[in-house]
């Protein structure tokens, strides 16, 4: 974990206690060092360091490329190991990162989504989750996030078992097929703990 990581993460666990009441359940979920994606629903823009906060390991967040022309994001995301991918398109350069960070062993956080829900409901996933779950060796972790980011309410971050992986691969499932297994996985989280 890097300095700056660890300065942020520090601080976003500050805030959040201060401000919410995060309840975390399942990190034992998380392999303490072989290869992650960890793929969580989103609803808020406080949800990459929400998610990040409170692991012993780092998480390096794919994020939209727009963020990165932001004058204080464009420094920081790059210190925390951010990385962009351009969406609407296949995004070479970002598979490439993704993949090379999963082999080599590292937490790699996505929002299958690709967007915030303006819902709350779990929208559809994108296929690039599902090609990174079938072409590199992690652990497939589904998140989920559970309350309204409204001052001293309560928030839930439930990290699920990992998604089995090797039954996909026998079955010959495609990015997309991959993709919508992840989801349900996160949708089944949502249903067993939302109040």
């Amino acid at each position: 974990m890097n300095k700056i990581y660890a300065a942020g993460q520090f601080l976003s666990r500050t805030f959040f206690r201060l401000f919410f009441r995060p309840q975390i359940l399942g990190k034992e979920n998380i392999p303490s060092e072989k290869g992650v994606l960890l793929c969580s629903n989103h609803i808020n823009n406080l949800d990459p360091p929400l998610v990040g906060a409170f692991l012993k390991r780092q998480t390096n967040f794919m994020a939209k490329a727009e963020l990165f022309e932001v004058p204080v994001l464009k420094f920081i995301l790059p210190k925390v190991d951010a990385f962009p991918i351009k969406r609407g398109s296949s995004d070479r350069q970002a598979m490439r990162t993704g993949l090379k960070l999963l082999k080599d062993g590292e937490v790699v956080g996505v929002f299958p989504e690709g967007t915030r829900s303006r819902t709350g409901k779990l929208g559809k996933g994108l296929s690039g989750v599902g090609f990174f779950a079938l072409r590199s060796p992690a652990d497939v972790i589904p998140c989920a996030i559970i309350g309204s980011y409204k001052p001293f309410s309560k928030l839930l971050i439930v990290y699920g078992k990992p998604v089995d992986m090797d039954s996909m691969r026998e079955r010959k499932l495609s990015p997309e097929e991959a993709t919508e297994e992840i989801m349900q996985s996160i949708q089944e989280l949502l249903d067993k703990y939302k109040k």
